[in-house]
């Protein structure tokens, strides 16, 4: 049986930040291999690992990109610090660990995807989409191993691209940089107006300012401002991109990293097995929803089948520089993926 520390651990040590994940997915592959999958690199770079030769399909969706920034791979205290041990390559070691130790099941494929660009642009999930059709869907997402993820909340990058020609300070009128601001604070004025009276962050409408830069060549002076709002459900992205597009004036407005929110059904034979495996773990489950996203934006919708996002892990060290897992609990939602696994396959 595969040590799963050892295995865990050869993984972070591979540095793979998003858009680089070609040593890690011949790594995944070879050692899926070893454990029994029919593994191979599809069209995107994904590393795909498939357990038995069943009809329906389950998928254990994780991602192996993490963002930039390596952390020295060490144990401390019974956690294994790392970049990507939390985000996400704790969930997907415990996908493959899983999956193996269950083996084939009569009627099923368990398929073990290693996703590439999650923390980018979700190619490696968007690929996905015309080549399976499961029956449910785990995403591998640090959700810790006690809880169960059933949203997240979209996602919409704006950048804002103001130039004018070069003036004395004396001039009336707005300069291209105050222009700029009056943009910003319309923005922030509409969603304060959206969020009256809503406490619940994942039902806000929230915009942060990434970056915002300014540039006179002499001749013209330019302001670039590089922004993301996080959706509620219910927020219409066209209707956003024309809003924004009526207040940026003169000024050029751009979009990219459009992820619609979603959320999950509750009840589901998926969710029904998770409480079960969690329970005889010896957990008590929760539910929660994230104010990010993550790979169930891009396919909830279009797959439509059961779906939740599992997996150890605190998701406030997400892309920390103390990101670190600690190992009982990855051992702990081991267990869980296991029991979830047989629970799941036996509707």
């Amino acid at each position: 049986m595969t040590d799963e520390v050892t295995f865990l651990r050869e993984m972070l040590e591979i540095y793979s930040p998003s858009g680089h994940e070609g040593e890690i997915a011949a790594y995944l592959v070879a050692r899926m291999r070893e454990m029994g999958f029919r593994a191979y690199l599809d069209g995107a770079g994904n590393a795909v690992g498939v357990m038995g030769e069943g009809e329906r399909e389950l998928m254990l969706l994780g991602h192996m990109d993490t963002v930039e920034g390596f952390i020295p791979v060490r144990l401390q205290d019974g956690c294994l610090y790392g970049r990507g041990a939390v985000d996400a390559k704790g969930p997907l070691a415990a996908f493959i660990l899983a999956a193996a130790r269950v083996g084939p099941i009569p009627g099923w494929r368990i398929v073990v995807v290693g996703a590439v660009e999650e923390e980018s642009s979700s190619r490696g999930a968007r690929h996905l989409l015309g080549h399976f059709s499961p029956q449910a869907v785990v995403i591998g997402e640090p959700s810790g191993w006690e809880h169960i993820t059933l949203g997240y909340k979209g996602r919409l990058r704006v950048l804002y691209r103001r130039t004018a020609p070069v003036r004395h300070s004396t001039a009336e009128g707005p300069s291209a940089a105050e222009d700029a601001v009056g943009f910003w604070n319309r923005l922030t004025e509409f969603t304060a107006h959206w969020n009256r009276g809503e406490r619940f962050r994942f039902h806000t409408l929230d915009p942060t300012l990434h970056r915002i830069t300014t540039h006179n060549g002499g001749f013209e002076e330019e302001v670039v401002m590089d922004i993301t709002l996080r959706l509620p459900p219910g927020a219409s992205i066209p209707d956003l991109k024309a809003q924004i597009r009526s207040w940026a004036g003169d000024a050029a407005v751009g979009f990219h990293g459009e992820d619609v929110p979603y959320k999950a059904e509750k009840n589901t034979p998926l969710v029904r097995a998770f409480l079960r495996a969690i329970r005889g773990v010896g957990g008590t489950p929760t539910f929660k929803v994230k104010l990010g996203t993550s790979d169930m934006n891009t396919v909830g919708p279009i797959w439509r089948c059961p779906v939740v996002a599992y997996g150890p892990g605190d998701s406030r060290l997400d892309h920390t520089p103390q990101e670190h897992l600690d190992l009982e609990e990855f051992r702990r939602a081991i267990r869980v993926l296991e029991e979830a696994i047989w629970g799941m396959t036996q509707w």
